[in-house]
């Protein structure tokens, strides 16, 4: 699945798609990640890589919440800390336990989906994510996601076939008016 979009507050083009990481879903839930562009990593992915050395056990303890979700219970709110983005965006904030020291963005999708984004650590004594460039750039990263996936729902362009999205999400660039640029 993939989607061109352009949203004016932030004044750049992101070309995304889904992927379904087929590893990490199960009977509860499906799990997808976001590419960026071209990039041959999801977002998940990339989160991983980046925070494996020094949160070893973290990121063990979030792919093991995932795990439980996509096999046990499915996506219940009590596995995430609170929304992180606009009200609508579903965007929240999934916490290794019982440190709390890295964040993982994602979205929750009607109790049967997750899209996981990207997120890294939030040092003590920093009170929101918008005070470290790189959890602010996640963050609003998977809000962009979320706004995008929204409008193709009301667009009747994707939609829900059990727990998974199906549709046609492929865009290019003649999808945008030169007024928006």
């Amino acid at each position: 699945m993939e989607v061109l979009l352009y949203l004016p507050e932030f004044k750049f083009k992101v070309k995304f798609r889904i992927q379904k990481i087929d590893r990490l879903c199960g009977k509860r839930a499906t799990v997808y990640s976001v590419i960026i562009e071209d990039d041959e990593l999801t977002l998940f992915e990339r989160f991983i890589l980046e925070n494996k050395a020094e949160y070893s056990k973290e990121v063990l303890d979030l792919t093991g919440q995932i795990l439980t979700m996509a096999n046990k219970v499915g996506v219940q709110d009590h596995f995430f800390t609170r929304p992180e983005g606009k009200l609508g965006q579903d965007v929240w904030d999934l916490r290794d336990y019982p440190k709390k020291r890295l964040r993982l963005y994602c979205m929750k999708l009607s109790g049967v989906a997750i899209i996981l984004g990207g997120g890294g650590p939030k040092p003590k004594g920093v009170a929101a994510f918008q005070e470290i460039p790189k959890l602010k750039d996640e963050n609003y990263l998977i809000r962009m996601v979320s706004d995008a996936l929204t409008q193709l729902i009301l667009d009747k362009e994707i939609r829900w076939k059990g727990n998974e999205i199906v549709g046609n999400l492929i865009f290019g660039d003649d999808a945008f008016d030169e007024e928006d640029e």
